[in-house]
């Protein structure tokens, strides 16, 4: 789509800078910011029918790669899903206020192409009677989480930034991520994740999270919400009120958490606090039951104890507050599809994620009002927090993008050479016995390069064994690669120690060692080789506490290729190693004591 954005302008019905009501006198702006003052947001919203103001609380995923011309077997998943077939019919029969990306529905395939399909969208929905632009969002938190690939601008993950322990750093992330998200078209993230990692066994969580101090995550959160602000896209800061201390993963199932008030004060609170106090845009809540907050038995999400009684009346917050996914099992276990978007704007939500069934909710919602469990003020009381926030990020001014727009800063040079600067700040050395590291090229010129290989965040990078060896390369290095996976068989565990026969080196990527991982097995039987063995924590850095035999181990806190690359700068001596664990790692066969404490990290 090469239309010009005058033309797209003009094409609206809302042209310009300004939101046209009803087909009657555009609002003019209070400022040059484009922002409109309450008085004028009620007035838009007191000429909105209660069906389009049903649709405002909903922020809802679609498949395709543009507005009105999916492919087939998207139109097809819109129908069986949806009951429309593209994002055009879905804001014309629904109205809804937002819109999430998602990398399996085929919303992210390029920058231009998503531009393309922001524009459509807006386009789709300014056309409508009283129409309104869309405030489209998306999971870009970087590290192990990014629905956005290359040629964007991918940075090291929350833990890697936590390692590097530099605000600057994280709030640089947020700037640069947020712009590039911005041209684009997306203009609120969920990111960043103020959880507090305490429990080394969470699933859900682990490297999402910035560590387990919670006065350090708090800065590094309270940074990376002022970098992604200071680009003009609303920060998220996920999952009230703190998902860090659980063995179950909310997607599938219903977390409890079982710190009592005051624990919940010191350890999970003090992110969320330096979020409000940075400014924050918006909450996001976690689908998780904390009955110390709340001893209904209620998920957060749908608990007004925790949303109105904590969140907006102690801690003084008046964002928006966004459900996490209502498809997830956690906040489905207790009430039914029909009663859980009902409830949690009961509870004090302003934004409906992602329901499973789109009519159901909606329709339920709007029966709400009508039946009089919801008032219509309810209704406006959210969508006036959600109107102002789409006024203070420039929709109702500009809701459009340009390609020109996304050419001049989307993975510009200047974006990844910081990425990879930041990157090299992250990388820790946990173990170096005898001096392992770095490096030579010269004595150890060929390595053979063997490890997991999990599926890119963003569908765009890897494989890390690929990567790590490509890396290698490029420093002089002489490298072989051989996958192992995840679970090496036998058969492979023996091919790689045959390849190991005849190299100076090894490097082994590992990912989520366990004590039953036939990992183990594979780095054992290459050490029992005489080979030196370099380890690479590609996820979790906990791995190091089942390998204690390993000489030189190196932590990566992700496997992106802006990570892994870094890494491999710094086992060749190119780059020092600086990284520091932010989150204690445990004795393997002692959990209650530690290995190595937060802070650890060795220098060349």
């Amino acid at each position: 789509m090469h239309t010009s954005r005058r033309t797209l302008l003009a094409a609206t019905a809302g042209a310009a800078a300004v939101v046209a009501v009803g087909g009657g006198p555009a609002l003019a702006e209070d400022d040059d910011t484009g922002r409109l003052d309450d008085k004028r947001l009620r007035a838009l919203i007191s000429r909105m029918t209660l069906e389009e103001k049903v649709g405002q609380l909903f922020v809802m995923r679609v498949y395709g790669h543009s507005a009105t011309a999916p492919d087939q077997a998207d139109i097809d998943a819109n129908l069986k899903e949806i009951g429309v077939r593209d994002a055009a019919e879905l804001i014309a029969k629904y109205r809804v206020g937002g819109i999430i990306y998602f990398g399996w529905a085929h919303n992210t395939r390029d920058p231009h192409q998503i531009a393309d399909l922001s524009n459509g969208i807006q386009k789709a929905s300014l056309a409508q009677p009283r129409g309104l632009p869309v405030l489209i969002s998306t999971d870009q938190e970087h590290g192990i989480v990014a629905r956005v690939g290359k040629p964007a601008t991918l940075f090291p993950g929350a833990m890697a930034l936590g390692a590097g322990g530099s605000r600057t750093d994280a709030r640089t992330a947020g700037r640069i991520g947020g712009a590039e998200l911005r041209a684009m078209g997306v203009r609120q993230d969920y990111a960043p994740v103020a959880d507090v990692n305490v429990n080394p066994a969470n699933p859900v969580i682990g490297v999402r999270s910035f560590g387990a101090d919670p006065q350090a995550v708090a800065g590094m959160v309270a940074a990376q919400v002022k970098g992604y602000q200071s680009a003009g896209v609303a920060a998220t800061s996920k999952h009230f009120p703190g998902h860090g201390d659980t063995e179950t993963d909310s997607h599938y199932g219903f977390p409890v958490i079982e710190h009592t008030e005051a624990q919940w004060a010191e350890l999970d609170a003090p992110p969320f606090r330096a979020a409000i106090a940075a400014g924050i845009d918006s909450i996001m809540t976690a689908h998780i039951m904390v009955p110390a907050l709340d001893p209904s038995g209620d998920p957060a999400t749908l608990s007004r104890p925790i949303l109105t009684g904590i969140l907006r009346e102690r801690l003084g917050y008046d964002g928006v507050v966004v459900t996490d996914s209502l498809g997830m099992e956690g906040v489905r276990t207790k009430y039914g599809d029909d009663r859980v978007p009902v409830l949690a704007l009961k509870a004090g939500v302003d934004q409906l994620l992602n329901p499973p069934k789109l009519d159901v909710a909606w329709n339920s919602v709007l029966q709400a009002v009508r039946g009089g469990e919801l008032t219509e003020a309810r209704l406006d009381e959210s969508i006036l927090r959600v109107l102002r926030l789409k006024a203070k990020l420039g929709l109702l001014k500009d809701p459009y993008v340009t390609r020109r727009g996304v050419d001049r800063v989307v993975g510009i040079p200047s974006h990844l050479k910081a990425a990879d600067r930041i990157a090299e700040r992250t990388t820790t050395l946990l173990v170096n016995s005898g001096g392992l590291l770095p490096l030579s090229r010269r004595t150890h010129r060929s390595v053979l390069v063997v490890g997991a290989d999990p599926a890119s965040p963003s569908g765009t990078t890897g494989p890390p064994t690929t990567v790590l060896g490509a890396a290698l390369t490029e420093l002089g290095f002489t490298a072989t690669v051989l996958s192992t996976g995840t679970a090496p068989t036998e058969a492979t565990i023996a091919k790689a120690v045959a390849a190991a026969q005849g190299v100076d080196a090894v490097l082994v990527g590992t990912y989520n060692v366990t004590a039953a991982s036939s990992q183990r097995t594979l780095v054992n039987r290459l050490l029992a080789t005489g080979r030196p063995v370099v380890a690479l924590a590609i996820r979790n850095p906990y791995d190091v506490a089942q390998l204690p035999d390993v000489k030189a181990y190196l932590a990566a806190y992700s496997w992106t290729d802006v990570e892994l690359r870094a890494a491999v700068r710094v086992l060749a001596g190119r780059a020092d190693p600086v990284g520091e664990l932010p989150v204690p790692v445990q004795k393997a066969d002692k959990p209650t004591e530690v290995l190595y404490p937060v802070g650890h990290g060795l220098r060349y």
